[in-house]
């Protein structure tokens, strides 16, 4: 996703949420710092190579189409592999499939499948897995937030809709190592949507035997670089070379251990102690810190935002949504709250992606949220007024349990008391329950996040179509909706690119959601540790990471 990509963004120092929101939930205790360092210890002894790292807490789940969050990817990721995978330079690369064939105008694509593709149990993967995954995905019943992705499929859309049928949707297993697929329309970049985890193979006959195959350590199968050893639910995970994945010659080290330790000081204070080997940056550390020999600051494709729920009082009014936009500066977030270099982020689809033109997105459409105290006190005194408001009822900013959440939403609090004379509750909530309650609207004004899943800048706006489980504000427009199906559709790439630049001033003039800031990543390594690769879309990947 980097190649033809400018990317020019900063970081959180936290693991956002996607296309996707990702998570920050539980502190760990100290106790499991003590005991990650002391195992350290132990294997460090010996001769293997072994890489230490956190997760920041529990992966929402290990089965492909259910885990669609960063704290499941980092695992998922380096376990399986799907039909390809993004390469150090960020490209599809072949992976599961070690050739394809493009045909009925771009929209058929005829997979071969490598014939030393392996489970770790030694079966071998199959074009049947795939399909049996992909129709899981999409399966109604299965309710995966990253069902959309599959909708490129023909199909796709309708069966997971509850408007069709698994039969209906067009991926099928010519014979044990084919796998052929037909899309809605020609898409450019469907190699690079296939390298999401959501499009991992699953099992079939070890998932029809035990259903809940992906949650213990003794019976998930692997088919990537390394598979499960161990897993202590909410504390720890061991990751090992598996021998049974074709590309195994490539894959330099032993073992990896994951702690769970959601605290960014928690987290550079077992750093500090070579109880991990990478850490982020406290953000009360940045300045200090940022500027170090061991930091390394890698490209993200994402932003942070606030979502409105325009079911809920007073942010049904387009006008009071706008006052509270107008109200926040973002480059005041930025410069003294976060600290990290991160950019301000003044629209929705951050920098890097580069059209037909040679230009990209932002610079085409600019800013389209700025900072303007005076016309946010105008807008809020006319929506208020349109409502007949003598005053404002009373508005509750929703967090997730993080340090970090919490001191953005803070500073939101006193620029909206200060701006435009609105005093903000606050109140955060630990992160299943906050983004359950997200997903039902039942929050009226609250956090989020996106990460790319694939380059394109239609995956954020494609969020925001109605009844999308990632739009989260009940807001719905007509006129959005058909610009983006017409995007989705369209083979010219200029006009396709028009239609998106469209959309996205639509959505900043009803403001559903407001921009904070663009991501990006920002890491402090060991000096014995080489090779790790943070692709921008959010993967992390370890297949070529070394330790001396």
């Amino acid at each position: 996703m980097k190649k033809g990509l400018l990317w020019l963004i900063a970081l959180l120092a936290i693991a956002v949420l996607a296309a996707c929101t990702t998570s920050s939930g539980n502190e760990s205790d100290a106790d499991e710092g003590s005991d990650s360092g002391n195992k350290q210890a132990e294997e460090g002894s010996s001769d293997e190579k072994v890489l230490y790292m956190n997760n920041g807490e529990e992966p929402t789940s290990l089965n492909p189409p259910i885990g669609f969050d960063s704290v499941s990817w980092n695992v998922l990721n380096n376990m399986m592999e799907g039909l390809t995978r993004l390469g150090k330079d960020d490209e599809p690369k072949p992976a599961m499939a070690e050739d394809w064939e493009k045909s009925n105008g771009g929209k058929t694509y005829t997979f071969q499948l490598r014939e030393d593709a392996n489970w770790s149990n030694g079966d071998p993967v199959t074009a049947e897995d795939f399909v049996y995954a992909w129709k899981q995905l999409l399966n109604p019943e299965t309710g995966s937030s990253a069902a959309f992705l599959g909708y490129f499929i023909e199909g796709g859309e309708a069966y997971n809709a509850g408007e069709g049928s698994a039969d209906d949707v067009m991926v099928k297993a010519i014979d044990e190592k084919t796998l052929e697929v037909t899309l809605t329309a020609p898409t450019n970049f469907f190699l690079q949507v296939l390298t999401n985890p959501a499009f991992f193979p699953v099992n079939k006959e070890v998932a029809k035997e035990n259903p809940e195959w992906h949650a213990e350590a003794d019976s998930f199968v692997a088919n990537g670089p390394f598979k499960l050893e161990s897993w202590e639910h909410d504390k720890e995970m061991v990751m090992v070379k598996n021998d049974q994945y074709w590309d195994k010659d490539t894959v330099n080290l032993d073992k990896i251990h994951w702690a769970m330790v959601n605290d960014v000081n928690t987290e550079y204070q077992m750093f500090e102690s070579d109880e991990l080997d990478m850490t982020e940056i406290p953000s009360d550390m940045a300045e200090q810190l940022i500027d170090g020999d061991n930091v390394v600051i890698e490209d993200q494709g994402g932003v942070y935002f606030y979502r409105f729920n325009v079911n809920m009082e007073p942010f049904q009014n387009e006008k009071i949504r706008k006052a509270f936009a107008l109200a926040v500066n973002q480059e005041d977030i930025v410069n003294y709250v976060t600290k990290n270099k991160e950019k301000a982020a003044k629209a929705f689809v951050s920098p890097g992606f580069t059209g037909p033109s040679g230009k990209d997105f932002r610079e085409v459409n600019g800013d389209l949220v700025n900072f303007d105290p005076e016309k946010a006190k105008q807008l809020l005194e006319e929506g208020m007024e349109e409502e007949g408001y003598d005053e404002l009822p009373q508005v509750t900013l929703t967090y997730n349990t993080s340090e970090s959440h919490k001191a953005i939403a803070e500073t939101l609090q006193n620029m909206f008391s200060e701006n435009i004379g609105v005093d903000v509750e606050l109140a955060n909530t630990e992160w299943n329950v906050f983004l359950e309650d997200q997903k039902q609207l039942n929050l009226q004004f609250s956090r989020s996040s996106f990460i790319f899943d694939y380059p394109d800048p239609i995956n954020f706006l494609e969020s925001f179509i109605t009844g999308s489980s990632m739009n989260r504000t009940g807001w719905s427009n007509e006129k959005y909706d058909e610009l983006i199906a017409q995007a989705k559709q369209e083979g010219d790439e200029e006009k396709r690119w028009e239609l998106m630049n469209e959309a996205e001033k639509l959505l900043a003039e009803e403001m559903p959601i407001f921009p904070i800031h663009y991501y990006n990543q920002v890491y402090i390594y060991k000096d014995d540790v080489t090779d790790v690769v943070r692709h921008p879309v959010g993967y992390l990947e370890l297949k070529w990471a070394d330790k001396e």
